[in-house]
């Protein structure tokens, strides 16, 4: 049975293909987004967003968004400076 972050992704229509390039990403990321990127869980980026540990955090609603730019500059701050 798939985990539910690959269901969420499925229902989606998110894959990770579909988020190999950040650029081709529109400029406000869903949270099923975030986690196909960052290969977690839903779960796991709403926990993330809890503990104040990923940027670019935009409310509308009840809904969750998180900014391209913000996200794709805290995985270059966070890269191994050996890769």
């Amino acid at each position: 049975m798939a985990d539910e972050h690959t269901m969420a992704a499925r229902v989606r229509g998110v894959t990770s293909a579909s988020v190999s390039s950040l650029e081709a990403l529109p400029p406000l990321l869903t949270v099923s987004e975030v986690a196909v990127t960052l290969r977690t869980s839903r779960k796991a980026v709403y926990a993330m967003v809890e503990r104040g540990q990923l940027p670019g955090i935009t409310r509308i609603g009840r809904r969750l968004l998180v900014r391209r730019d913000d996200l794709v500059s805290f995985l270059d701050e966070r890269r191994d400076p050996r890769s």
